[in-house]
């Protein structure tokens, strides 16, 4: 599971930073998470190809979260793209997309397909044999959702030496891969759990931007192997985090705990700050394992 950090500020895009925009590449897939201004820029600074991109996930309509994503359509279209494009997104994003394509005369030569999202509880709204994607209702001044992504487990491995020593054909390898027992060349069954060994443990991506605190969606993410939390401020502001509906690297912290996360990272900060070393300060208090989100950092979780 591989996270390409795009952009991770919040607001305005700056010089050399960019509002929210996350690549995540697990199990052969290549997803788009928000995708504000800049985004494109950013995919080719990362050598992201974009013809891997086939599905997006905007949290909410809040312009540093969706505002690059027609320029990205458009660009796909002048790309000659001809496989679909599955856009999961609040009701809305659809209608203001549309406009845009129909008064610029620029239909993508693509399907553009639409997922419209108005659900307040977590639904499910991705899954293939290896993925499944769920939502993850925030609490922010608009409608708005986080997105959980859990792989689903793995294919048992051979333990090849035992296989052999077991003299089971080559025909019975992949009923053994599904976990079931098989015959041997003396027709003798084999029990699995005696030449396969565990899968890896399925690994799970959490993504929570923007939101105030809210312990409702520590469940959701229980024990979930990375989470990205919001932190656009730090406590020495937390004054303006409630009426904005944001959160402090303090209360990121604490939904990591109390959920389990093997590990936080924090992103969407506030532009007032000289340094992010303050936020990981902060949250380093209350949870250990924690990172900072920059531009164009990449993490890797095996």
């Amino acid at each position: 599971m591989k996270l390409t950090i795009l952009g991770c500020y919040s607001a305005t895009p700056q010089i050399h930073t960019n509002p929210t925009a996350q690549i995540l590449e697990i199990k052969n897939h290549t997803f788009l998470i928000d995708c504000g201004e800049g985004t494109q820029v950013e995919l080719r600074r990362n050598k992201i190809k974009f013809g891997r991109i086939k599905h997006i996930f905007i949290s909410h309509l809040h312009g540093d979260h969706c505002f690059g994503l027609a320029g990205l359509i458009s660009t796909f279209r002048l790309l000659t793209r001809e496989a679909d494009l599955h856009i999961y997104a609040p009701k809305g994003l659809k209608e203001v997309i549309t406009l845009q394509m129909k008064l610029a005369e620029s239909w993508t030569n693509y399907r553009l397909i639409f997922h419209e999202l108005s659900s307040n509880s977590s639904e499910l709204i991705y899954e293939d044999d290896k993925v499944e994607v769920y939502t993850i209702p925030l609490d922010h001044r608009i409608y708005t959702n986080g997105f959980l992504f859990k792989e689903k487990l793995g294919e048992r491995k051979l333990d090849m030496n035992a296989v052999l020593n077991a003299d089971i054909d080559v025909a019975y390898y992949r009923k053994l891969k599904q976990g079931a027992d098989v015959p041997n060349n003396d027709g003798d069954l084999v029990a699995n759990d005696e030449v396969t060994l565990d899968p890896k443990p399925p690994k799970s991506y959490a993504f929570c931007s923007d939101t105030a605190y809210n312990e409702s969606i520590v469940p959701i993410i229980k024990d979930v192997t990375v989470l990205y939390h919001e932190s656009t401020f730090t406590e020495k502001h937390k004054e303006l985090a409630a009426p904005t509906k944001h959160s402090t690297a303090r209360e990121a912290a604490t939904i990591a705990k109390k959920a389990h996360a093997g590990h936080l990272i924090l992103g969407h900060y506030s532009t007032r700050y000289d340094s992010l070393d303050v936020f990981k300060e902060e949250a380093a208090t209350i949870f250990k394992e924690v990172s900072l989100a920059k531009d164009g950092l990449t993490f890797t979780f095996d």
